[in-house]
């Protein structure tokens, strides 16, 4: 069974189940079987960008990689804001205030760091068992709960493929119609959410009307493939090129090296004493450098978290 990922710069108008749903169709096509598919971070129809996949045992990281911090470009346009916050909704409320480049500076500190934010209704957080975004649609009107969430950075974007402002602007007051921002943030963080607050500080309101995902934990978009390379496979193109090993999702955490006794006991799931090693979290490996398990040593003593059976 292959294990590994697939990073597909998913494109627009394509949902992460849609996305799995590829993967396993031109495997498939390739003859290679069925096998177990998994995604590491929804990604919404309406962005792009880097969405890992997961195939065999690399499905046991998903939960790791929900957890993982991401990077967002994304774009706000100013001046009408969506039930949806984003291009495709219906447009809720307007303003005629636009701010300038020095406003927009002014308020980026603000959400820097740990800040409360309110999910949009449409949301895939579940109330009562429910989803937010199918009651929204229901028409409920939904009471959404404050969380904390942590934006590592967030600053005008200096990326080549988006301009920092947006035209047209208001020449006579230098104002601007709409600005392109690079985050970092924590898991949990709604960028479109981010996007409302930043136009509210402003004295405004927005919406996202481009998103695009640069990076989900140790995955980045150099790492990516188009769709077109990926519906190569079921032409017949070697899987093997576009498929990194399961390693390649614990790049952030060191490695550890086990003798041949310590990772049999750690297969057969054995708490080992005296490892030599600080508490924390690593993945194990045998002499042959094959993954072993997620391990973790807590005051001592190294048990499995999660084992690999490659």
């Amino acid at each position: 069974m292959l294990s590994g990922w697939i990073i597909l710069d998913k494109p627009l108008g394509l949902g992460s189940t849609q996305a799995v749903a590829a993967v396993k169709r031109n495997f498939r096509e390739a003859g290679l079987g069925k096998m177990k598919v998994g995604h590491g971070g929804t990604l919404d129809p309406l962005a792009t960008g880097v969405l890992p996949i997961a195939l065999g045992e690399a499905t046991k990281l998903c939960g790791r990689m929900l957890d993982a911090s991401k990077q967002y470009d994304f774009t706000i346009a100013f001046g009408t804001e969506t039930d949806g916050l984003d291009a495709e909704g219906e447009v809720v409320a307007r303003s005629e205030h636009r701010p300038t480049p020095k406003d927009i500076e002014a308020v980026l500190p603000m959400f820097t760091g740990v800040i409360e934010q309110i999910p949009p209704a449409y949301s895939a957080i579940k109330i009562d068992g429910k989803r937010a975004y199918d009651r929204a649609r229901a028409g409920e009107k939904i009471d959404m709960k404050a969380r904390q969430v942590v934006i590592h950075s967030l600053c005008v974007s200096a990326s080549p493929d988006e301009p920092k402002l947006l035209s047209p602007r208001r020449e006579d007051a230098g104002e601007v119609e709409a600005v392109t921002l690079s985050a970092d943030v924590s898991k949990g963080t709604y960028i479109r959410a981010l996007a409302r607050d930043i136009a509210y500080a402003l004295g405004t309101v927005g919406h996202v009307s481009m998103l695009r995902r640069t990076r989900a934990g140790p995955f980045a978009l150099d790492n990516a493939i188009s769709l077109d390379k990926l519906n190569e496979i079921g032409k017949g193109a070697p899987a093997k090129d576009i498929i990194l090993p399961l390693e390649a999702g614990l790049v952030d955490i060191p490695a550890l090296d086990l003798s041949p006794d310590a990772a049999k006991a750690i297969q057969q799931g054995r708490v080992l004493t005296g490892v030599a090693t600080k508490d924390g979290l690593y993945w194990a490996r045998d002499a042959e450098m094959r993954a072993l398990a997620l391990v973790e040593q807590i005051d001592g003593e190294l048990k499995a978290v999660r084992g690999f059976n490659l």
